[in-house]
C-alpha cells in the first residue's frame, strides 16, 4: 500500500511550488486527489497547557491546528482541508497581557483535496431536478450533473425522481463515477461548486 492507503502501484507523485507554500505533492488516483501543503500559522494556547519539557504544548498545538482545519473547512487555495499531517516547527510565542493565552507561530504540514479540472470522481447523487443532479463527493457538497452532459438519460418525475435510460438508472443516493468540467470557489459558503459530465468510457452509474 502507498501513502493515505492508495496502492503505490496506481501513484503518481507531483512536487509543485507556489509562493504560499514551500512545496506541494500530489496524490492521483483515479477517484481521488490529495495535496500535502506546508503552510503557516498562529496558534493560540492556554497557559495552563504549558510545561517545561514541552510535551502538553506540542499536544495543545496539534489539538488546536485540528479543530482550526475543521472550522476552517476549506480555502481557494489550498482546498478542503483534509488531516494534520506533521507539526514541523514551533517558533517563539507572545503574551497576551489581558488573558495570558500565548500565540504561536507554527508551521505544519496538511493534506488537503482540491478540485482539478478534468479529474475522474467518485460520488453519490444528493438530489435531483428536472434539469439536472446535484452530487455529492467526500467533502465536495456542491456537484452539479446537467441534464444535457447526461446523454440519453431522460427526466422521470414523481415521488422518487430519477434520470433513467435503457441501460441503467440515476436515483437518490446512486453512486456515480463522473469528470470534472470546472469548478469555482464560492466565498460565501467556502467550498467549491463543481460542474461534471457523465459523458464518456467508463463514466455513469456504479
Amino acid at each position: 500500500m502507498g501513502p493515505l492507503g492508495v496502492m503505490s502501484s496506481e501513484l503518481q507523485w507531483v512536487h509543485i511550488r507556489t509562493p504560499c507554500c514551500h512545496h506541494i505533492v500530489l496524490h492521483r488516483y483515479s477517484a481521488m486527489v490529495f495535496l500535502e501543503a506546508e503552510m503557516s500559522w498562529n496558534v493560540l494556547i492556554s497557559p495552563s497547557q504549558l510545561d517545561r519539557k514541552g510535551l502538553l504544548l506540542r499536544k495543545a498545538i496539534i489539538v488546536r491546528l485540528l479543530e482550526d482545519v475543521t472550522n476552517r473547512r476549506a480555502s481557494k487555495e489550498h482546498g478542503y482541508y483534509i488531516a494534520v499531517n506533521q507539526l514541523k516547527a514551533i517558533s517563539e510565542g507572545k503574551v497576551r497581557e489581558l488573558t495570558g493565552d500565548v500565540l504561536f507561530p507554527v508551521s505544519f504540514t496538511c493534506i488537503t483535496q482540491k478540485p482539478m479540472k478534468g479529474e475522474v470522481m467518485v460520488g453519490h447523487v444528493d438530489r435531483i431536478l428536472k434539469h439536472g443532479v446535484f452530487l455529492k463527493s467526500g467533502p465536495v457538497e456542491s456537484i452539479f450533473l446537467a441534464e444535457k452532459s447526461m446523454s440519453n438519460y431522460k427526466y422521470i418525475g414523481g415521488e422518487n425522481a430519477m434520470f433513467m435510460n435503457d441501460h441503467s438508472k440515476l436515483e437518490k443516493d446512486t453512486a456515480v463515477r463522473f469528470k470534472v468540467l470546472g469548478f469555482r470557489w464560492m466565498e460565501a459558503d467556502r467550498q467549491f461548486q463543481l460542474l461534471a459530465t457523465i459523458a464518456g468510457d467508463f463514466l455513469g452509474p456504479l
